[in-house]
């Protein structure tokens, strides 16, 4: 005889109470923010690896360590300062990431999108984010611009497992268009305006930390892959959960050719992405500066 047990009334109570933790952790950060005088933001912005001259642009009020703010995790890779940097752009507000999170950190998907969802509950319009990712498209150079029209995600996990922040967003978000497109159209234009070359492609999400083999390479082109990298994906998630319009733009820093493929240079990785951080860096201090 086979006897059907209901499930405890613990695990739904399980559920409901990780829910209103992740909550009232936001909350907490939110309004550790909001004592300091950081709310209604225009613009929302994740700044990736050896790419932060956009700071030197931005009319700095609040530089807060990540270590400071309540529930945030911290950066541990070298070239993430792990800063959240509040100003302008002319008279627009700005919520800058300085280093962001990774699931090969051992960080959570929760975790990681964090603190797009304590911005997007600072007031903050819109997303931009950038990466730095390896060229599977023989056509993408080291140090070009590529602004991120669609994902392959083949990370492990989803900042939405669990049970569903009804205050942020719908438990099934629709994501046939992830990048929003005026965003991408208005980034295109500004790129033409300043004679800054951008491509376009397909991003692949990977865990990481290590590089991928040949074959891996050969698979993602196949799948229809552009370029790969280890971010962006899980905060492009959290960001359409919360109906927040987000664009992003990957710097090329490796040319992943299967057939002459060489040892990593992570260095000259740093090197090539500072180079193309000027370009990029003027790039969204135009756009959000002239963002109606």
């Amino acid at each position: 005889m086979i006897f059907l047990f209901p499930k405890a009334p613990g695990f739904m109570m399980g559920a409901v109470v990780a829910k209103f933790t992740i909550m009232n952790e936001l909350e907490k950060a939110k309004e550790y923010l909001i004592a300091l005088g950081i709310d209604n933001a225009d613009a929302g912005i994740v700044l990736g690896t050896g790419l932060h001259q956009l700071i030197n642009l931005i009319e700095v009020t609040h530089t807060i360590p990540y270590s400071e703010i309540p529930n945030f995790p911290i950066s541990t890779v070298e070239f993430h300062k792990g800063n959240l940097i509040y100003g302008f752009i002319g008279d627009k507000k700005v919520l800058v990431m300085q280093g962001r999170f990774h699931s090969y950190e051992g960080y959570t998907m929760q975790q990681i999108v964090f603190p797009i969802r304590v911005m997007k509950l600072l007031g903050i319009k819109y997303l931009l984010l950038s990466n730095v990712a390896g060229g599977i498209n023989p056509n993408f150079k080291k140090g070009d611009l590529v602004m991120i029209d669609d994902h392959i995600n083949l990370q492990s996990g989803n900042p939405l497992t669990g049970k569903n922040l009804d205050e942020l967003g719908g438990r099934f978000p629709d994501m046939s268009q992830p990048y929003n497109t005026t965003l991408n159209k208005y980034l295109y234009e500004k790129a033409v305006e300043n004679n800054i070359a951008v491509k376009q492609g397909v991003y692949a999400a990977v865990n990481g930390p290590n590089l991928e083999t040949r074959a891996e390479y050969r698979y993602l082109k196949v799948i229809g892959a552009d370029m790969v990298g280890m971010s962006t994906v899980p905060e492009v998630i959290a960001a359409n959960h919360a109906q927040l319009p987000c664009a992003a733009i990957s710097v090329i820093t490796d040319e992943c050719d299967p057939d002459n493929l060489k040892p990593v240079n992570i260095p000259e990785i740093i090197e090539i992405a500072s180079k193309a951080d000027e370009k990029l860096s003027e790039l969204f201090f135009e756009t959000i500066k002239q963002m109606k």
